[in-house]
């Protein structure tokens, strides 16, 4: 098909990548393919709202139309195909197969097939095992939490805590393992994380950290899992597990292509696959530079990557495709997340991780008045300010740290 745009991944990316090749002014055939058999939907309440049975309590019509996304008009005559993923590309001839077995030709190619669950090597029973990222994830946990229920979590990040919190008020006993000193220590760093672990305690969630899980145990001749054996042989009762050790970027389909999938989809500055003319990535599946720190491609896990990336990577396509001019300005975009635990709001900007010190700007990390009154932390690498993170600060003030942030350097207190 002449003039024609696929846009592979029917997620929030997809969603983003075909409205912002309409504003870049690509009028012509745009095709959205997606593995799953829903339209876009929002994640972050599939972890809170959606699994507490807050919204969509009907089954999976009613859980998708209480997530989906309102798509805009400019995109009412793009063609979607869902339900059937790409099985594999050839770039050279610009052609598609889908597991169906059929193909699709395009002069644009959008990558934007982003992450699934990366699953735990624990042996034991599967039945009674969980992960969380689709609407079909959240709906089948939501259906086995229940009061007085044991839910052993194997992982304690953001998704991990808030699934925690969830099954908490569920009435659930429940307990984190993780392998770190703190949940949340890889993103927050061990103060803000231990402030929060004890707000999860102040809740009744126990936390074992510093240890993995070895091998679960069934509950005999149903094969359904029963407990948790840690490293160190502690026996943590479990009905059910929730697994939440990290994504992998879904890149099987572009292998034989000669490129660098080691950790989702190396792109430029201006999102496009390794200089690729006609191809560019979007979402959490892309891995670029960002000249805002520093010169090293990276894959960012925020729910702001999938607007950013897509504005940048439609110019780009838009602009090989020849209906606008390339913006060849340097792509800084400006990573952000939240996450909601039992009423506080977690907000970060910036990329703490890539901090080597964190400094105390406002607030204080005695629990519990630290969430009360609220905490201000700074990441730095070298002086160079590359973060800050919220707890329990009012939107209201969350400007002046975004402006302190995009400042740059230490004051001269936390030089």
């Amino acid at each position: 098909m002449a003039g024609h745009v696929v846009v592979v991944g029917a997620g929030m990316a997809g969603l983003r990548a075909a409205e912002q090749l309409r504003a870049a002014g690509w009028d012509r055939a745009i095709t959205v393919v997606g593995a799953e058999e829903h339209l876009p939907y929002n994640r972050p309440p599939l972890s809170k709202e959606l699994l507490a049975g807050r919204i969509g309590r009907g089954g999976v019509a009613e859980a998708h139309a209480a997530t989906e996304f309102r798509r805009r008009k400019s995109v009412e005559d793009v063609t979607w195909r869902l339900g059937t993923p790409v099985a594999r590309a050839a770039l050279g001839s610009r052609r598609l197969t889908l597991a169906d077995g059929t193909d699709l030709t395009y002069d644009g190619l959008v990558v934007a097939t982003g992450l699934r669950p990366r699953r735990a090597v624990i042996p034991g029973p599967e039945f009674g095992r969980h992960v969380l990222r689709t609407l079909d994830d959240a709906l089948a946990l939501r259906e086995r939490l229940a009061p007085g229920r044991s839910v052993a979590v194997v992982g304690g990040g953001f998704i991990g805590c808030e699934v925690a919190a969830t099954a908490r008020l569920a009435g659930c006993d429940v307990t984190v393992v993780e392998p770190c000193h703190e949940p949340m220590e890889r993103s927050l760093g061990p103060e803000l994380g231990r402030v929060l672990r004890q707000h999860h305690e102040d809740q009744g969630v126990r936390f074992v950290t510093g240890r993995i899980v070895s091998e679960l145990l069934s509950d005999g001749p149903c094969e359904r899992v029963a407990a948790a054996v840690l490293d160190d042989g502690t026996l943590v009762p479990a009905d059910l597990v929730v697994e939440s050790v990290g994504s992998r970027p879904n890149v099987e389909w572009l292998q034989g292509n000669g490129l660098d999938l080691h950790d989702g989809v190396l792109c430029d500055n201006q999102l496009r696959v390794e200089g690729l003319p006609g191809v560019v990535a979007v979402g959490d599946v892309a891995r670029f530079p960002n000249p805002r720190y520093d010169d090293v491609p990276r894959r960012v896990e925020h729910w702001c990557v999938p607007n950013d990336t897509a504005k940048r990577a439609a110019t780009t396509l838009a602009s090989h495709l020849g209906v606008r001019p390339q913006d060849d300005s340097p792509f800084t975009p400006l990573p952000s997340f939240w996450s909601d635990q039992y009423g506080v709001r977690v907000q970060s900007y910036g990329a703490p991780a890539l901090g080597a010190r964190c400094v105390l700007l406002d607030g204080g990390l005695d629990h519990p008045r630290a969430l009360t009154g609220g905490v201000a932390m700074a990441y730095y690498s070298d002086r160079q300010m590359v973060g800050v993170v919220l707890v329990g600060i009012p939107a209201s003030e969350h400007r002046r740290y975004r402006e302190l942030l995009n400042g740059g350097l230490a004051p001269a207190a936390a030089a």
